[in-house]
C-alpha cells in the first residue's frame, strides 16, 4: 500500500516514513503544501497522512484541494491544533480521522490499518478472499490456515490485491503502489513476483486477464 506522508518537520517526517516501511508500505514525504497538493492530485495514493500547520500552503487548503479534484484517498490529519473546532474544522474539510501531537507512531499505523481496511469494504483486521488470509495486526499471509513465507515485495503485491479483491489490476498500478517513486521501476518484474507468488500459493490463486493485467481468483 502506498502512503503520502505530508510533514515539515523533517525528522517526525522521516520517523513516520521509517515506521510505515517497516510496517510493510511504501510511504514517501513531502514537506510543503503546494508540493503536497501537487502529488497528492497527481499521483495514486491508498492513503494520506496530512500535517495541517505546512509552508506555502496551509494542510486544510491542501485536504480541500484534494476533495475537490473528487479524491477518496482516506485522509489521516496530524495536527498540534487539539481544540474541538479545529478537529472538526478538519473533519468537515474531509478528513477521515483526526490525530492530535504529540502521537504514538503505532497508534498512526494501527489507525491507516483501519482506513485502508474501510477502503477496501472491510471491517476486519483480516482480509480474506477464498483461502488466501492476511492479518493486517501482524502481517501474516496464511493459505489454507497455513502460514506463506513471503519477501517484502511479494507480501506488497499480495496485500494490494487484498485490498483490492475484485479489481483487475494492470502491472503498472501494481509498479505505483509498491516501489517508492525513486526506485528503479520496471514492471517486467511484477510477473516475476506473481510467477513466485503463484508457486508458495496455488498456480490458481492470482489469474491473469489478458491485455489488462491480473485479479485474484477464488476458484
Amino acid at each position: 500500500m502506498k502512503i503520502l506522508v505530508i510533514e515539515d518537520d523533517t525528522r517526525l517526517g522521516e520517523q513516520i516514513i521509517d515506521a510505515l516501511d517497516q510496517a510493510g508500505w511504501v510511504a514517501e514525504l513531502s514537506q510543503d503544501g503546494v508540493d503536497a497538493l501537487y502529488r497528492a492530485t497527481s499521483e495514486p495514493w491508498d492513503a494520506i497522512v496530512l500535517d495541517l500547520g505546512l509552508p506555502k500552503l496551509d494542510g486544510l487548503t491542501v485536504l480541500k484541494g484534494i476533495r475537490d479534484e473528487n479524491i477518496n484517498t482516506p485522509v489521516v490529519i496530524l495536527s498540534a491544533r487539539d481544540t474541538l473546532t479545529q478537529r472538526i474544522d478538519g473533519l468537515n474539510a474531509g478528513a477521515d480521522d483526526y490525530l492530535t501531537k504529540p502521537f504514538e507512531v503505532l497508534e498512526l499505523i494501527a489507525r491507516l490499518r483501519a482506513q485502508l481496511r474501510r477502503a477496501s469494504g472491510s471491517a476486519s483486521p483480516v482480509l480474506s478472499y477464498g483461502q488466501l488470509s492476511l492479518d493486517t495486526r501482524t502481517s501474516t499471509v496464511t493459505w489454507q490456515g497455513a502460514p506463506v513465507s513471503l519477501t517484502a515485495l511479494e507480501y506488497k503485491v499480495i496485500a494490494y490485491f487484498l485490498h483490492n479483491p475484485d479489481k483487475v489490476i494492470s502491472r503498472t498500478e501494481l509498479v505505483e503502489h509498491i516501489y517508492k517513486q525513486d526506485f528503479d521501476r520496471d514492471s517486467n518484474t511484477i510477473e516475476v513476483f506473481i510467477g513466485r507468488i503463484r508457486k508458495k500459493v496455488a498456480p490458481e490463486i492470482i489469474k491473469t486477464v489478458r491485455g489488462l493485467g491480473y485479479q485474484l481468483n477464488a476458484e
